[in-house]
Parts: structure tokens; C-alpha cells; sequence
């Protein structure tokens, strides 16, 4: 007797990834979002450290691969190719010839995710202005979400140790992964005042500039109280090359107002006056008398030129230096960092990275690794000097906030996926005015106007170069 069964429904998965495939900025905005996912107090320099925000990332590049499949993929500039190709031809040759090549692998794959892959994803996910101020908007709303936190543990203190008292701004990353609030705060200022810029003008929207002024001026009460000093130094390069390319008068008139802010907040009212203008002098000094953060910032930077003078042309390989550490590094330096709140203690982090992201892929991708990585952000930088207007303020502003704090940091913990997302922002608008047609794309208006073009033997079509079949090439 044959069995028979009742037919099952469609399953949601099945119905609900196409209609992401067609909309991947949605996937890209999770991914900035999913960052203020509390992760427990886990070790942020593990090996294996997977968030919520790597796994929506993972989604992104999953549907960006879908559409691929599915011939819907805009088309890219080989010059676009090239450079994000550079870096995953600089780290596999740093693999092959790595001192440890198992151990690189793994930081093999982090590289491709971090600066190939997701940024890729959501370059290719951002198709209107409406995809970009949507990613942008997820920015402005996790640094809200994180100020808010970081302000409350401030002024209750319950956040981490700093000079022995609780006061530090941590939002819900924890004592083990202090600079992440000061990030996430950092990123959605500079994407909060870009979007109000960008509404100057009388076709502006007056109450969107107004929300996006107010959401600047309060997260830089939490960035204050994060007391991170490169994160500081970051925002303030960033909003300056902002402001003065946006009208110069914005900067002094910035520049007024902001002193004007910090003299009610930290001398009148006494908000965070006690660490605040302690820390800002502490900036001065660190040529002339450094403390032990910055002096061992510093032996960091020369084990790092010890470890790519060994191994000039490839690097020691990726993950080698903390292998290498320790055989380089100068007697003084320190074991490790100090991080304590009320639910680790007191704990003792070790140094595993340079802290520069210019010595760490000079150190283990050698020549050929900083030639690709110069050469992807000299290209990023310059394709969004060339705008003014829109989203693409944003982009430089956070392509900016990076390259700065590269100086001082690296990649590695929670908001790393962020920094992919900000080259894909920067990738972006690099090609700005492109409103990006997906390859195969069908319907009648798009078909229309491609026979329209093929009438006409049109061979540029807006901003974008067009190519066969009415796509368009996106270069940098």
C-alpha cells in the first residue's frame, strides 16, 4: 500500500531569499546594526570570535553570490577588479610563503572577508541613493543606541576602569573590547553630520537636517566620556575634511560652536570634566613624555619594522606577528593591557597586534601587501574627493575616520565588519550618480530606454560608461 503524504507549503527561506536578493542593502544595514548584539564578555582576540554582525555580512556576500548566479550582479570596472584583487593576490602570497602557512589560512580567509568580500557585497548592494542613505541611517541609529548606553554608564558609573574609577564609556561591548563604543559613536556622528550637509539648500529636507544636527551634537557627549583619544583625533580629522569640503565657513562656524558646547558642558556643568581635560592634555605629550599605553604603542611599531626587515618582499605571513613578537620586540615592553569592569575584574590583555594597520600588513604581507593595500585606499579616497553632494560626503568622512585610525589601530574585534562596510560605502560612491542597473535586469522601462539608447547609438548614458546590453561599468 503506497503512503501519501499532504503537500507541504512553500517555505518562507524559499520565498523570502529572492526578495533579499533584490533588496541586499537590507542585509548590508543588519550587518551595522547587528554590531550592538551584546557578545558577553568573550575574548574579542579569539582566533575563532563570530558575531551577529559577521553572520549578516556572511548573508550579504551569500545573496551578493545569489545574484551572481542569477546574472544580476551590475557590471564592475576592471580597474575596480584590480584593486580589490590586489589584496587577495598580497595575501595569498603571504600565505604560500608564510613561516607558519596553516596558521595564515585562517587569516588568509579574515583578509578576503574584511577588505575583499563584504566590501565588495555592499558595493554591489547600494543601487540607488535610497540603498546608501539606508546603510548610512543604520550608523546614525547603532551610535544612538550605543550612546545612550555608554552615557548611562558614565553618569551612573557602572562602565569600565578608568584612573580606578568606573566611568569609562563602553556601550554594551565591555571592558575586553574598549575601543569598539568610541567606534560605532565615531562612525554615526560623522554619518549623522554628513546627512544633514547633504540637506543644505532649498530642496533640502529641514526636518531631517535638524534630527541629523541634534543626533551629532548628543553622540559627542559619549564619544567624550569613551576617552579614547584616537578615536577622538579620527573624528576630528574626518569632520574637517568634511566641513572643508563641503564650505569652508561650515568649519569655523563648527569650530566656534563646538568650543562654545565644550565650555557649557565640561566647565559649566562639570560633565565629564574630571578624565576629559586630563586626557586631551595627555595628547600633547605623547612625543615628549608618553605614558605606557603610548610608549608601548610605539615598541610595537619598531617590532614591527624588525619583523618585515627579516621578511621584506612577502611578510612573516598573515597572523605571524604575535609569533614574531616577543623574538623582536624591545625588553620594556609591557605584557600586556589593562581592562577591568564589574563583570571581568581585573584582567590583563596581551599585545598581539602593532596596533597600526600600516606595520601589521607591512610586517606580514610585506612590499607587496602595503603596495595593494595603498594602492585600494589612494583609489577609494580619490574616487569620493571627486564628489560633494549626497551620500558620498558620508563616505569620505568614514573613508577618512579609517585611514586616520589606521595610524594608531587595526583590524580585530566586533566593529571590524564595520570597516568593511565603510570601504563598500567608499567603493560606493566613488562611482556616484550611478544608479546601478543589476545585470539581466528585466522590465519594460529598462528595455525601453536600453532601445532607446541603441536607436540613438548612444554610448554614454548619464554618468556611467554604458556597456553591451544597457549595463553599466562601475570604475573607480
Amino acid at each position: 500500500m503506497a503512503l501519501t503524504f499532504p503537500a507541504l507549503p512553500r517555505p518562507t527561506l524559499r520565498r523570502a531569499l529572492p526578495a533579499l536578493a533584490d533588496r541586499p542593502s537590507l542585509p548590508a544595514a543588519a550587518t551595522v546594526l547587528l554590531v550592538c548584539v551584546p557578545t558577553g564578555e568573550k575574548d574579542v582576540t579569539a582566533a575563532v570570535h563570530v558575531t551577529a554582525a559577521d553572520l549578516a555580512s556572511l548573508a550579504l556576500v551569500t545573496l551578493t553570490a545569489l545574484n551572481l548566479l542569477r546574472g544580476k550582479l551590475p557590471v564592475l570596472s576592471r580597474a575596480t577588479c584590480m584593486l580589490f584583487g590586489g589584496i587577495v593576490v598580497a595575501a595569498a602570497v603571504a600565505t604560500i610563503g608564510s613561516i607558519d602557512p596553516a596558521t595564515s589560512v585562517t587569516g588568509f580567509v579574515r583578509l578576503t572577508q574584511v577588505f575583499v568580500l563584504v566590501p565588495a557585497g555592499v558595493l554591489c548592494a547600494l543601487r540607488d541613493r535610497t540603498d546608501q542613505r539606508l546603510v548610512l541611517g543604520s550608523f546614525v541609529l547603532a551610535a544612538l543606541i550605543q550612546g545612550v548606553v555608554g552615557a548611562h554608564q558614565y553618569l551612573t558609573r557602572t562602565g569600565a576602569s578608568y584612573t580606578g574609577q568606573p566611568i569609562r564609556a563602553v556601550g554594551t561591548f565591555g571592558a575586553l573590547d574598549i575601543m569598539a563604543m568610541s567606534t560605532v559613536v565615531s562612525y554615526g556622528l560623522l554619518a549623522a553630520l554628513a546627512l544633514a550637509l547633504g540637506e543644505r539648500g532649498p530642496g533640502g529636507n529641514v526636518r531631517l537636517r535638524r534630527a541629523m544636527f541634534a543626533a551629532a551634537a548628543f553622540l559627542t557627549f559619549p564619544l567624550a566620556v569613551s576617552f579614547s583619544r584616537g578615536s577622538w583625533i579620527a573624528t576630528a580629522v574626518a569632520a574637517t575634511v568634511l566641513l572643508l569640503r563641503v564650505d569652508a565657513r561650515l568649519l569655523v562656524r563648527g569650530a566656534v560652536l563646538g568650543l562654545a558646547a565644550a565650555v557649557v558642558l565640561v566647565g559649566g556643568l562639570g560633565l565629564g570634566a574630571s578624565g576629559v581635560t586630563e586626557r586631551l592634555s595627555s595628547i600633547g605629550s605623547v612625543s615628549a613624555a608618553p605614558d605606557q599605553s603610548v610608549s608601548d604603542r610605539y615598541d610595537l611599531w619598531a617590532t614591527a619594522g624588525r619583523i618585515w626587515q627579516d621578511h621584506p618582499v612577502h611578510g612573516a605571513g598573515p597572523k605571524a606577528f604575535p609569533k614574531l613578537r616577543d623574538s623582536h620586540a624591545p625588553l620594556r615592553l609591557s605584557s600586556g593591557s589593562d581592562a577591568a569592569d564589574s563583570t571581568i575584574g581585573f584582567q590583563r590583555e596581551p599585545l598581539l597586534s602593532p596596533h597600526n594597520m600600516y606595520f601589521l600588513v607591512l610586517s606580514e604581507q610585506g612590499l607587496i601587501g602595503i603596495t595593494a593595500y595603498a594602492a585600494l585606499f589612494l583609489g577609494l579616497l580619490l574616487g569620493c574627493l571627486r564628489h560633494r553632494r549626497g551620500p558620498a560626503l558620508a563616505a569620505l568622512a568614514l573613508l577618512t575616520w579609517v585611514l586616520v585610525d589606521f595610524l594608531y589601530a587595526d583590524i580585530g574585534g566586533t566593529t571590524t565588519v564595520l570597516t568593511s562596510v565603510v570601504l563598500g560605502l567608499a567603493a560606493r560612491a566613488a562611482v556616484q550618480g550611478v544608479d546601478l542597473e543589476p545585470k539581466g535586469h528585466a522590465g519594460a522601462e529598462s528595455d525601453e530606454r536600453q532601445a532607446s539608447a541603441a536607436r540613438a547609438g548612444a554610448r554614454n548614458v548619464g554618468s556611467g560608461s554604458e556597456c553591451p546590453g544597457g549595463e553599466r561599468a562601475m570604475s573607480l
